[in-house]
């Protein structure tokens, strides 16, 4: 049916609207309906909504860097806190030999951890760096309200906004910037966790870390050396080439690694942020006595050995240390943590207890029915050259720390009865071109190292010319070893 044109000066006609009739004990009955319905959402877990912002005390919220916690709130009542963050873009290391432009809070990854308490009125002050190329903002997933506050805090750089926010729900939460394009704002680095502290806090214990998941796209392959560009094909495809913990390949293994005493109990606050995959996070060797499932307030697991933590979300785990051991943070989708990073350590130091684990009590033969010369395929890369012994030693000690150590250990003494040592190690230092063949093409066979045998399968692990130079001249000059430079035209002349 064709309507009438209307003319926009014609007077407007007014409709009678009929109004039902209801009686006044319905009209009570529904009001106090209606009341049931919404004071759950209004109260917020005992929260009082109406605040006298000018009788709050005021503090400055205690911001910290992975794997540091800010120390528990011990405060019963709200505050008013202010928090101020700055975005940053700034180049730093991915791997060894790997640098990448992380756009940041903080400037660091993951940002700053933030400890506030449920009842907090929080004052948010977000500055972007005048040296940042793009806007940023905060999307915190503890606020209620537009975008999380992405909405009050987008900044251009050189700028700086403040936006503030209640905290009404307790729990683990993600930050990050929701900036367009959102997906790689967040692949670059900006992302954090925020804990809204129950108003009765959480159960005491030990040692608290904060540890972030995540992964980074870029156009060369994992290891390729350099300054790596963003590749935003390989993140819609969610093909990723590293995926680790706080930030970079290594940042808790070595010097990083987190460490506790026996009989310490260990909460470790676990976020993922993404952008695409989820972690499947376990620590090797321990058990999680309690689990808050998705960083919720409520322990709803006990005796679990991975948990699921989803891109953009947490969760809290706690676990007593009984014995003394190298804990093994991972991603239980295990090519993740060996292949790709996301591994990490907790060194449980004290006395060995043999009631909780002996270590090996028996090392028989055992001879199956064979094995042979593993080959690992993979691409030849461009690896900067060294030009001189100093910088193929520092190469090679990147290589051997990547592709060696985890056999024959970090102080390459190997495993007795498994792993022939590399210090002091006649079989080694006897015959330079031998070993380039070992490491260029494998090894199958006895041996004999320092007068001890050893039979087993070392795989070829598809190194180029420049990393197999570099890593034997490191090892034939570590540990006690002293020979001449390898080179990479020596390894050249011997690959088939």
């Amino acid at each position: 049916m064709r309507q009438q044109a209307v003319s926009r000066n014609a007077p407007a006609v007014k409709t009678p609207v009929r109004t039902p009739m209801i009686s006044k004990s319905a009209q009570r009955w529904w009001l106090t309906a209606l009341a049931v319905l919404i004071a759950p959402s209004l109260a917020h877990s005992g929260i009082d909504l109406k605040i006298d912002l000018k009788k709050l005390p005021t503090e400055e919220a205690k911001l910290t860097y992975a794997p540091e916690v800010p120390p528990p709130i011990t405060r019963r009542k709200p505050a008013r806190v202010k928090i101020h963050l700055e975005t940053k873009e700034v180049k730093k290391r991915l791997a060894d030999g790997v640098e990448y432009t992380f756009w940041t809070f903080g400037g660091t990854v993951p940002g700053p951890m933030i400890r506030i308490r449920e009842g907090d009125y929080v004052d948010f002050t977000l500055a972007n760096h005048p040296s940042s190329k793009m806007p940023h903002n905060i999307d915190l997933h503890a606020v209620t309200g537009q975008g999380g506050g992405a909405e009050g805090s987008f900044t251009a750089p050189g700028h700086s906004s403040t936006f503030s926010f209640r905290a009404l729900n307790p729990g683990l939460y993600i930050y990050h910037c929701a900036t367009a394009p959102v997906g790689m704002h967040i692949a670059n680095g900006m992302y954090g966790l925020i804990l809204v502290e129950p108003e009765k806090g959480l159960p005491k214990v030990d040692k608290e870390f904060y540890v972030v998941q995540s992964e980074f796209y870029t156009k060369g392959k994992y290891g390729d050396k350099g300054l790596q560009p963003f590749d935003m094909e390989k993140a819609v495809k969610e093909q990723a080439d590293y995926v680790v913990f706080n930030g970079s390949v290594g940042a808790l293994t070595g010097d990083g690694a987190i460490k506790a005493k026996v009989g310490e109990k260990i909460r470790i606050f676990v976020g993922n942020g993404g952008p695409n995959l989820v972690s499947s996070f376990h620590v090797i060797g321990e058990v999680f006595d309690n689990v808050y499932q998705d960083g919720g307030t409520k322990v709803t697991q006990n005796n679990v050995q991975t948990t699921l933590v989803p891109a953009g979300g947490s969760s809290i785990v706690e676990f007593k240390t009984e014995t003394a051991a190298n804990l093994i943070l991972v991603d239980h989708s295990i090519f993740r943590a060996f292949n790709k990073g996301a591994l990490g350590m907790l060194k449980v130091e004290g006395e060995h207890n043999p009631a909780i684990y002996t270590g090996k009590t028996v090392d028989a033969i055992y001879l199956p029915e064979g094995g042979a010369i593993q080959t690992m395929p993979q691409e030849a890369k461009a690896a900067p050259k060294a030009e001189t012994f100093e910088e193929r030693m520092k190469a090679g000690k990147g290589v051997y720390t990547a592709s060696c150590a985890a056999c024959h250990q970090e102080n390459g003494m190997g495993l007795p009865g498994a792993f022939p040592p590399l210090a002091k190690a006649d079989y080694l230092m006897a015959d330079k071109k031998r070993s380039i063949n070992v490491v260029l093409h494998g090894l199958e066979g006895k041996i004999k190292v320092n007068g001890v045998d050893y039979d087993g399968v070392m795989p070829a692990l598809g190194l180029d010319d420049e990393d197999i130079a570099n890593v034997l001249t490191y090892v034939r000059n570590t540990w006690g070893n002293k020979g001449e430079a390898v080179k990479p035209s020596e390894v050249k002349a011997l690959r088939k």
